[in-house]
C-alpha cells in the first residue's frame, strides 16, 4: 500500500470509511455495467434497422435511382450518426468500469446551501431516466472545483453564471479493475503519493493518466475561456502537450457544436504526431485534424520538391553556417520586409494595363481601367482584383459584341423593308451570307481583344514569383511560409477546411510568419501554442516568436503562462539537465531516482558492449521503452552497425517511420517532444554538441540516464 493511503485492515472510524467508499464503487461499476448492456442494446437495434431499412429503400425505389440517392442518403446520415454516439459511448464505458472515477470533491453551494458530494472521472455517467450524475467528467465545469488549490471558498462557471461554493473535502482514488487500491484525502493540492505512482509509471502509460493528477495550474490553463489565445512556454517535462491535448478534449467536450471537426494541431514532425494521436481518443475525442507544417502548407502550395525536415536539421545540426544565416534571414523581420516591399512593387507596376479596343475604337480607356484596379477593388488581393477587373474588362467587350449585332439585325432589317419581294427573292442568300460573315468578324474580335487581355492580365504562378526572388534556390522549410504568405497577400486564399482553434506544439521553433499564415489560412478565431524557449533548433540572439504572439496579433485576447516544473524526469535526471542551461532552470518536482552516470570510452569498438551493458542494466529496472540518442543521422549511421552487433535495436531513420515502443536509435531532431523510460546519448567528443540539443536530448528521459562521450 502507499504511503498516506488507507490500508486495508484498519480498525474504526477509517476502516468504515473504506467500507463504505467499497461498497459506492461497486454500486458504480453495477450502474456502468447495466448502462453498458443498456447501450449494447441500443447498438444492436439501431444496426438492424439500418440494415432493413437499407433494403427496404433499394426495393421500393430501384427504378428511380436520383431518388434513391436523395433520401437513403439522409436518413443513413442520422442513422449513422446515431450509431457512432452509441459505439462512442460504449468505449466511455467500457474504460469506466475498469477505473469509475479518480477523484471525489464535497462541497457546500452558498446560494443554496446545499451540500454536494462529487465523482470525478475520465467520462461522465447519468444512468438513463435520471437527472443525478453517478460520476462527473473532468471535462465539466463544476469539476474544476476538484483540481483548485487549497479548501474553503472557492467558484465555478455554470452555464447560469458564476457559483460560489465553499470545499469541504477532497478525496483521490486508486482503482484498477473495478478494486479500490488507495485512496487519500488532500487538503492542498493532488497528494504526492498520486503524482508519484503516475509518474513512475513508463512512457506508454504516461500521457493518458494526466487527469488524475492534474496540477491546479495546469487545469487553469486547460479551462481557460474557449475565445482566450494561450501561449505556454514550459520546461521540458511539464506538461505543455498533454495540457494542450487535455485543453482541446475539454474545449471538445463544452463546445462541441462550435468546434466538432474544426480543431486542427500541428506539430513538428510525422513521429511526434504519430506518437500523441492515440491521446484524444483515450480522452474521448475524434475527429480532430493533424498536421505538421509542412504537409499543412503543401497541401496548399503547388510544389513538387521541398527539403525534408531530417534534411533540413542535418544541415542546422552539422552547423552549416552559410545555411543556417539564411534560415535565420529567412526568419527575420527584415526577410517579411522584403517581401512587402516586392508585393508593393507589384501592387504598383505589375500589370501592364492597355486600353481595350473593338475595331479600332476604345471600349475601355486607361482611366478607367486604373480606377477600377486602385479604387473600385483596391480593397482585393492584387490576384483577386485582376480577375475581377478582368471579367468587368470582358464583360464590357461582350456589351460591345451584343451592341453590334443589334445594329446588325435592325440594318439587315431595314434593308429587308427597302426592297420589293422579287429583290428580297434574289437577295435572300447573299443577306445571310454577309449576316454570318459579320457575325464571324464580331465574335473572332471579341476572342482577339481577350485574348490581349489576358497577356497583359494573367499573372505568373505564385511559386514561380517566389522562386525569382529567391533566385532559384532549392526549396526549404523556411520557404513555405513565404510562400504562403504571398499566397495570402495575391491571392487571399483561405483553407477550404473551416477552423476555429488551432493547437501549435514546439512551438518554440515557428517564425512570426509561420504564425500569421496559419491564423489567416485557417480562420482559426484562438489558439493554443505551446513550447520550450530552451528547445529551439536554432539558438539565435532573438527571442523566439511565440513570446510576442500578444504584440504579433493586436486582435487576440493572449494569455501567457510559464511553467518551470518538470513532471517528467526524476530529480536526478533534470538536475544534469540543469547543466546545460544558462537561464529559466527547472524546477525538479516529486521523485528522486539512479544517478545519471557520464563515462567515456577511447574506443569505439567498445563502444558495443557499454550500450549493451547500460540497455541490460535498464531492463533490469524494468524499463521498457530505452533511446539511444545521437546529435545528428550521420553520427547515427557511424556507430550504427557497432551498436547493432551487439544489441538488437530498431533505428528511426524517417519521419515516416513509426514508433511503436522498446529500443530505438534516432537522431536528437526525431527524439524532440518524445519521452522514454530510459536513454543513452552518444556524444562524440570530435563533434561539439551545443548545450541546447545535449538539453533535449537529456529530458527525454523518465527514468534512466546515461551519457556517453566517445
Amino acid at each position: 500500500m502507499l504511503k498516506g493511503g488507507y490500508a486495508l485492515d484498519l480498525k474504526g472510524e477509517k476502516s468504515l470509511d473504506l467500507n463504505i467508499e467499497n461498497l459506492k464503487l461497486e454500486e458504480t461499476v453495477k450502474i456502468i455495467r447495466e448502462e453498458i448492456v443498456n447501450y449494447i442494446s441500443k447498438r444492436q437495434n439501431i444496426s438492424q434497422y439500418i440494415i432493413d431499412y437499407r433494403k427496404k429503400v433499394i426495393e421500393e425505389f430501384k427504378d428511380d435511382e436520383d431518388k434513391i440517392a436523395e433520401y437513403f442518403d439522409h436518413e443513413r446520415f442520422v442513422k449513422e450518426e446515431a450509431f457512432k454516439n452509441i459505439d462512442r459511448r460504449l468505449k466511455e464505458l467500457t474504460v469506466l468500469q475498469e477505473s469509475p472515477y479518480f477523484g471525489r470533491v464535497e462541497f457546500i453551494d452558498k446560494e443554496y446551501e446545499d451540500e454536494e458530494k462529487l465523482y470525478i472521472g475520465r467520462f461522465g455517467v447519468t444512468p438513463e431516466g435520471s437527472y443525478e450524475p453517478t460520476v462527473v467528467d473532468w471535462r465539466a465545469p463544476v469539476a474544476s472545483l476538484f483540481y483548485k488549490g487549497t479548501l474553503g471558498k472557492a467558484s465555478y462557471v455554470s452555464p447560469q453564471g458564476n457559483v460560489d461554493v465553499d470545499i469541504t473535502g477532497r478525496r483521490q482514488y486508486i482503482i484498477k479493475k473495478a478494486k479500490l487500491k488507495g485512496m487519500f484525502d488532500s487538503e492542498i493540492d493532488v497528494k504526492d503519493e498520486i503524482l508519484q505512482l503516475v509518474l513512475s509509471a513508463n512512457s506508454d502509460e504516461k500521457l493518458k493518466d494526466i487527469i488524475m493528477t492534474l496540477q491546479k495550474e495546469q487545469d487553469d490553463i486547460i479551462r481557460q475561456p474557449r475565445e482566450n489565445t494561450l501561449v505556454v512556454n514550459g520546461v521540458a517535462g511539464s506538461g505543455k502537450t498533454t495540457i494542450a491535448l487535455h485543453r482541446v478534449a475539454y474545449l471538445l467536450y463544452n463546445y462541441r457544436d462550435i468546434l466538432k471537426d474544426k480543431v486542427l494541431i500541428i506539430g513538428p514532425n510525422n513521429i511526434f504526431m504519430e506518437y500523441i494521436s492515440s491521446v484524444l481518443p483515450s480522452l474521448g475525442e475524434s475527429g480532430v485534424k493533424q498536421s505538421t507544417f509542412t504537409n499543412f502548407a503543401l497541401d496548399i502550395l503547388d510544389i513538387e520538391e521541398v527539403m525534408t525536415f531530417k534534411e533540413y536539421s542535418e544541415k542546422i545540426l552539422s552547423d552549416d553556417k552559410a545555411f543556417i544565416k539564411e534560415a535565420e534571414y529567412k526568419n527575420s523581420d527584415e526577410y517579411v520586409q522584403r517581401l512587402d516591399e516586392m508585393l508593393k512593387e507589384m501592387d504598383d507596376s505589375y500589370f501592364k494595363y492597355r486600353p481595350v479596343h473593338f475595331e479600332g475604337n476604345i471600349v475601355v480607356d486607361l482611366e478607367e481601367i486604373d480606377e477600377l484596379f486602385n479604387k473600385h477593388y483596391a480593397h482585393m488581393p492584387l490576384f483577386r482584383r485582376n480577375e475581377k477587373v478582368k471579367r468587368i474588362l470582358v464583360s464590357k467587350l461582350k456589351d460591345r459584341r451584343d451592341e453590334e449585332v443589334r445594329k446588325l439585325k435592325a440594318e439587315i432589317k431595314a434593308y429587308r423593308e427597302s426592297l420589293s419581294p422579287d429583290e428580297l427573292k434574289q437577295q435572300e442568300n447573299n443577306i445571310e451570307f454577309k449576316r454570318k460573315m459579320r457575325i464571324r468578324e464580331i465574335i473572332r474580335e471579341v476572342m482577339n481583344q481577350r485574348d490581349i487581355i489576358n497577356k497583359w492580365i494573367t499573372p505568373q504562378s505564385i511559386e514561380d514569383i517566389y522562386n525569382e526572388f529567391n533566385q532559384h534556390k532549392p526549396l526549404t522549410i523556411d520557404d513555405l511560409a513565404p510562400i504562403l504568405y504571398l499566397m495570402l497577400k495575391l491571392t487571399g486564399i483561405k483553407n477550404k477546411d473551416s477552423i476555429k482553434h488551432v493547437v501549435i506544439d514546439e512551438a518554440q521553433d515557428f517564425s512570426k510568419l509561420q504564425f500569421k499564415v496559419i491564423k489567416e489560412i485557417t480562420g482559426a478565431v484562438s489558439l493554443t501554442i505551446v513550447g520550450d524557449a530552451n528547445q529551439r533548433l536554432t539558438k539565435t540572439q532573438d527571442r523566439p516568436a511565440m513570446l510576442d504572439v500578444e504584440s504579433l496579433f493586436p486582435d487576440l485576447k493572449v494569455m501567457n503562462f510559464n511553467l518551470n516544473k518538470s513532471y517528467r524526469s526524476t530529480y536526478e535526471i533534470m538536475e544534469h539537465a540543469n547543466k546545460y542551461l544558462k537561464e529559466d532552470k527547472i524546477v525538479p518536482m516529486v521523485r528522486s531516482g539512479a544517478k545519471v552516470e557520464s563515462i567515456i570510452v577511447n574506443n569505439i569498438l567498445d563502444l558495443g558492449n557499454i550500450v549493451a551493458q547500460q540497455l541490460n542494466n535498464f531492463k533490469e529496472q524494468g524499463l521498457e521503452n530505452i533511446a539511444i540518442i545521437t546529435k545528428t543521422m550521420e553520427e547515427l549511421n557511424e556507430v550504427e552497425s557497432t551498436i547493432k552487433s551487439k544489441s538488437y535495436v530498431a533505428t528511426l531513420k524517417s519521419e515516416d517511420m513509426l514508433y511503436n515502443g522498446g529500443i530505438v536509435m534516432l537522431p536528437s531532431y526525431f527524439a524532440k517532444g518524445l519521452e522514454f523510460d530510459g536513454v543513452i546519448i552518444l556524444d562524440n567528443e570530435d563533434i561539439k554538441t551545443n548545450d541546447f540539443i545535449k538539453y533535449i536530448m537529456c529530458t527525454r528521459a523518465l527514468h534512466g540516464l546515461m551519457e556517453i562521450k566517445y
